[in-house]
């Protein structure tokens, strides 16, 4: 915090901020409960997200139970909602414009609604059928994925052309660190990754608790059934460029959008070099909005330079405003 803070001056010194918004994984019950406590509009957020999906997405997200939320479907657009409540409450607290947004998987969508890229209404449809298609492109318990500790990307790479067989297949789906690679394939790949990747190095291999193989070859049929959902959604340009999983490029281009994300779904999450783009770009502080700490703790990782902090309830708003902000003017900032 003090590499932030100190003089008026240098309070006033324009730092260039990012926004960053978390993915899968990130999810708990009753996230976004303490907006959803003091601020009319989190409730109507989470209330016209029931209205668009005609289900009570808020009971899971706030209520629970955890095996509800933690259904591919319902966890996307709960964190989706959740992440926007929070940006809202940042608007809404003082002035701070970002010159680049990301989002990690399911978070590009919310950075491209927080960018004025996607509508709210379309996103929440969006990405509980993209949940959905995910969860039906593979029967339960044949696909897997597995975080790998300890082994750079090049190698876990190697480990996993070793670990595929024929049609059972694994790949890096997730480049989160320098030394945190999570594999995703058909479950007797994964399982073989184990000890391979044990072998070359690793220091662990942490099996995860999810519900389908995501960015794999394997969600190539839930790619096919959301490009048709895509069609008919009609993309802006954004207030700011995003930084894409798929290419760790800047885009803005808004006829770009739809492709990205139907390649999104079987292609890596390059997280390690989003964050290097945003560091060339100038980029000093990053913030993490939305439930967790995740990203977090994978940029300081990645680039210790950079000064990161997160806003996942009101109580972080107060640390914020100490770095950032001024005296708030309005409560009706919206997202």
């Amino acid at each position: 915090m003090d590499k932030m803070s100190g003089s008026k001056a240098k309070k006033k010194k324009r730092v260039k901020v990012a926004f960053v918004f978390p993915g899968q994984g990130s999810q708990v019950v009753g996230m976004g409960q303490s907006f959803y406590n003091v601020l009319p509009w989190a409730k109507e957020a989470y209330g016209a997200a029931d209205e668009i999906l005609e289900y009570g997405l808020s009971k899971i997200a706030l209520e629970g139970p955890p095996e509800e939320l933690n259904r591919t479907e319902n966890t996307q657009p709960a964190l989706l909602v959740a992440s926007l409540i929070a940006l809202g409450a940042l608007k809404a607290s003082f002035p701070i414009e970002p010159v680049m947004m990301a989002g990690h998987s399911l978070g590009e969508y919310t950075a491209l609604v927080a960018s004025g890229a996607l509508q709210f209404t379309d996103a929440v449809s969006l990405v509980h059928k993209r949940g959905r298609y995910m969860q039906e492109a593979v029967p339960d318990g044949t696909g897997g994925m597995a975080a790998v500790l300890g082994l750079e990307a090049a190698k876990v790479e190697e480990v996993c052309r070793e670990a595929s067989v024929g049609e059972s297949v694994v790949v890096p789906a997730n480049i989160n660190s320098p030394v945190q690679v999570v594999v995703s394939g058909s479950i007797e790949a994964v399982e073989r990754v184990y000890g391979i990747a044990k072998e070359a190095g690793a220091k662990r291999v942490v099996p995860l608790k999810v519900s389908a193989p995501s960015h794999s070859p394997l969600m190539a049929p839930a790619a096919e059934r959301f490009a048709k959902e895509l069609e008919g959604v009609e993309f802006s340009r954004p207030t700011v460029p995003i930084v894409t999983n798929v290419e760790a490029e800047l885009t803005s281009d808004p006829k770009a959008f739809a492709d990205l994300l139907i390649r999104q779904l079987t292609s890596p999450v390059r997280w390690v070099e989003t964050i290097e783009k945003m560091k060339s770009e100038g980029v000093e502080a990053i913030i993490e909005i939305g439930p967790g700490t995740v990203l977090t703790g994978l940029i300081k990782r990645i680039d210790k330079s950079i000064v990161v902090y997160n806003l996942a309830s009101v109580n972080d708003l107060g640390e914020l405003l100490k770095v950032f902000g001024e005296a708030p003017d309005r409560a009706d900032k919206r997202w």
